[in-house]
């Protein structure tokens, strides 16, 4: 069962701030706390990936961006999509910037490399030499001044705080390589002869390559949000209104509720309100999933961002600003993309300590070389020090978990799936079990006519329009099914006399000055009429899960009509697909057992409870549960939603605007079930991939600091270069960032990653 605390939070709605200066988990860890800090919050999460923060609870903003900045970070609220396209517009500059700090850097650091390398550059103990590296160490501190100001800025604000985060390991890295270095410029006759090495090529290589990887890392990151942007770049800027008679196009931020509306065809929907005037066939595949237009007449309901195709038509705006249904979608991807599922917390809990104790085997590092090592110790522990600060960057840490989540939350959206949080991802991925409700899940959740069987030489229409002509008087369900299917036919009613509603039984009706019964066969045996004739069908229907309706006209027999919830036409493949997947399918209903039997026959289902009443559907979800399931429940978030809440992950499926099922984890805008194994298959993609990098992250930091410390040194006479290092941590964070946008190519029906 999910965390009633959690469920909670989630009815908050959180306040979105954009947070500048972090860079690794261990910022994470440290704005998060400062956050949870602030009297009135509930639940504070904080995103690496888009450099948010979510905050639940009681509490003004401005409290809570002062508590971001006390923590040596700066933060903003975001309002809404305008500050969304401000943001995007920040991190291009900020990722045109950084490319020009990592050339800037690299001018500096390059010619020293290839220098050093050919054996170019002279000593540093010679006079010339001295005036050489002079100038080469300013000219590095202007880089780095230039290049790594914002890097020394955060590992200062740190610092004041009693924090460490990867800036302080660069810092300390870059800044101790430049000062040993200018060190051995100004006083060489300090430094044994074979320790007199300048490192400035080292501390402006590293500080290119740590800006380059950093805007490697933001253009790729930026592709991960693209189920954002792609929703709000639905929503139009304008509107065309009629007020007073006149159509003029106005901001969207401007129309008002009960508003008129005009839309054409090609144009997109602006927000959602209720057709008045016309008629027109909209694609709602950005709401559903599905691909085929839905035909919309005076009365139906449309959606803010689908598409108008064909006819121009007018409606009455009914919800607007935050409260249409695509404002909806975009803050439930928004609140799944910043959650974190339980296994994120094992990160949170390694970043948390993970740069204090980097620092502590750095100092290790250079006490053992220094006291241990060969000459020139002192270069040696320099260097070996320096090459663990570096290496030892926690961004891959740090982007494991957030990156993927983002990835697979808009995967998910863009087939119709709205995955709630981080932790019913991480369930879905190891469900067991799946429990489905039966009518408007299995079946359509409406009778309809499926078979009409004909006696004593009468045709099908002529039963159908007959029993349609006596039930026109009738507002039973039943009697809906059969007037619907002469309509389809287009059969006229004939005028009734005497109509008689017998109740549990059926009506009947004088028509065309015949006497007319339709119903059950208690209403046929009360009035006296034979029906064993027709007991072979009978008995054909009942196993079909119909319920047949007897027609006698003047006392006979003439046919049967067999009414059922007809099954969704893709329930069986999608039921097939679960099994497929290695997943128990269970189908629950109140219905009686015979025809929850007959049912679970058609789409393939053995196991099946039925007669419970809908407030009994939990305790047997627990039952599941208490003998080892881990399951799902999939319901129309309704009767079910006891049942939902009681799972491990609930769905709710249902379309268009019933995606707002708040007892469900997981919301299926279309009716098909084959959103449910859409929706495990992103999961188990997405845990996937999360595991992939975790796995990557941890392997790297867990050999290459041995590595740079200088482990294989006694053996093979190898050590680390700092600027491998420097790379080899830029690279770290890309090939994470990498491999969770491979989830983007994700094929979901039949999926593949």
């Amino acid at each position: 069962m999910r965390n009633p605390s959690h469920q909670s939070a989630q009815g908050h709605d959180p306040i979105r701030l954009s947070i500048a200066g972090m860079s690794c988990a261990g910022c994470v860890a440290s704005v998060e706390t400062a956050l949870r800090a602030v009297p009135g919050v509930c639940e504070a999460t904080v995103n690496l990936v888009e450099r948010t923060a979510a905050v639940s609870g009681e509490v003004d903003s401005v409290e809570l961006v002062a508590a971001v900045r006390a923590a040596g970070y700066d933060a903003a609220e975001l309002r809404g999509v305008e500050d969304e396209e401000e943001k995007q517009a920040v991190e291009s500059a900020h990722y045109r910037r950084l490319v020009r700090k990592a050339v800037a850097a690299g001018i500096v650091g390059a010619p020293l490399l290839v220098g050093d390398l050919l054996g170019w550059l002279p000593s540093v103990s010679s006079g010339d030499g001295r005036w050489f590296w002079l100038a080469a160490g300013l000219a590095t501190l202007a880089a780095m001044a230039y290049s790594a100001g914002h890097i020394f800025t955060a590992a200062w604000k740190a610092f004041k705080v009693h924090n460490a985060n990867m800036d302080t390991l660069i810092a300390l890295g870059t800044g101790a390589a430049w000062l040993y270095s200018m060190a051995v410029v100004l006083w060489p006759e300090v430094v044994p002869s074979l320790a007199q090495h300048a490192y400035f090529e080292a501390a402006a290589v590293i500080i290119a390559l740590v800006n380059f990887g950093a805007a490697l890392e933001m253009r790729a990151r930026g592709r991960t949000s693209q189920a954002i942007r792609r929703l709000i770049g639905l929503q139009p800027k304008t509107a065309r209104v009629v007020r007073n008679g006149e159509e003029r196009d106005i901001p969207l931020a401007e129309v008002g509720l009960d508003d008129s509306v005009r839309v054409r065809p090609g144009e997109r929907i602006p927000v959602d309100g209720e057709l008045i005037e016309g008629q027109s066939s909209v694609d709602e595949s950005m709401l559903t999933g599905e691909a085929m237009p839905v035909m919309k007449q005076t009365g139906d309901q449309v959606v803010g961002g689908t598409i108008n195709l064909t006819g121009s038509f007018l409606f009455q705006a009914k919800r607007i600003g935050r409260d249409t249904v695509l404002a909806g979608i975009v803050e439930m991807v928004r609140r799944a993309q910043a959650s974190k599922p339980s296994i994120a917390r094992l990160a949170d809990r390694v970043a948390a300590v993970f740069v204090p104790s980097i620092l502590i085997i750095s100092v290790i590092t250079f006490v053992a070389w220094y006291d241990f090592g060969p000459a020139p110790a002192v270069s040696f522990a320099i260097v070996t020090a320096m090459t663990v600060l570096i290496i030892a960057c926690p961004c891959a840490l740090g982007l494991a978990t957030p990156i993927s989540i983002m990835v697979g939350v808009g995967k998910a959206a863009e087939h119709g799936i709205l995955i709630r949080n981080g932790e019913a991802l991480q369930q879905a991925a190891r469900l067991t079990t799946v429990v489905v409700d039966k009518t408007g899940t299995v079946t359509e959740g409406r009778p309809a006519v499926t078979r009409i069987v004909c006696l004593r030489d009468n045709d099908e229409n002529g039963v159908l329009q007959l029993a349609a002509s006596v039930e026109a008087g009738s507002e039973h369900p039943l009697a809906a099914a059969v007037l619907a299917a002469a309509r389809v036919r287009d059969l006229p009613l004939s005028p009734l006399e005497g109509f008689e509603a017998v109740t549990g039984r059926g009506v009947a009706a004088h028509v065309q000055g015949k006497r007319v019964l339709f119903g059950n066969r208690q209403l046929m045996d009360e009035r006296g009429v034979a029906v064993s004739a027709a007991d072979a069908q009978m008995d054909a229907l009942a196993r079909e899960a119909a319920t047949p309706m007897y027609l006698a006209v003047d006392g006979m027999l003439v046919g049967l009509i067999a009414v059922a919830d007809p099954l969704k036409a893709d329930a069986r493949a999608a039921i097939t697909r679960m099994r497929a997947l290695g997943l128990r399918v269970v189908m629950i209903t109140g219905d009686h057992r015979l025809t929850a039997e007959a049912v679970a026959r058609q789409v393939g289902i053995t196991d099946v409870i039925a007669q419970v009443l809908p407030q009994d559907k939990a305790a047997r979800v627990a039952e599941l549960q208490a003998n080892g399931a881990v399951v799902a429940m999939v319901g129309d978030g309704v009767n079910d939603a006891p049942a939902l809440a009681q799972a491990d992950v609930g769905y709710a499926i249902g379309t268009g605007t019933d995606i707002a099922i708040e007892s469900a984890d997981v919301a299926l805008m279309s009716g098909s079930l084959h959103g449910v194994a859409d929706a495990i298959a992103v999961s188990q993609a997405t845990l996937r991939n999360i595991k992939q990098n975790l796995f990557g992250a941890f392997i790297y930091n867990i050999v290459g600091i041995p590595v740079a410390a200088g482990v294989l040194y006694p053996l093979f006479g190898v050590l680390l270069n700092p600027m491998i290092a420097g790379a080899a941590m830029a690279l770290s964070s890309v090939t994470v960032v990498s491999n969770a946008n491979r989830l983007r190519w994700l094929k979901v029906r039949g999926v593949a990653a």
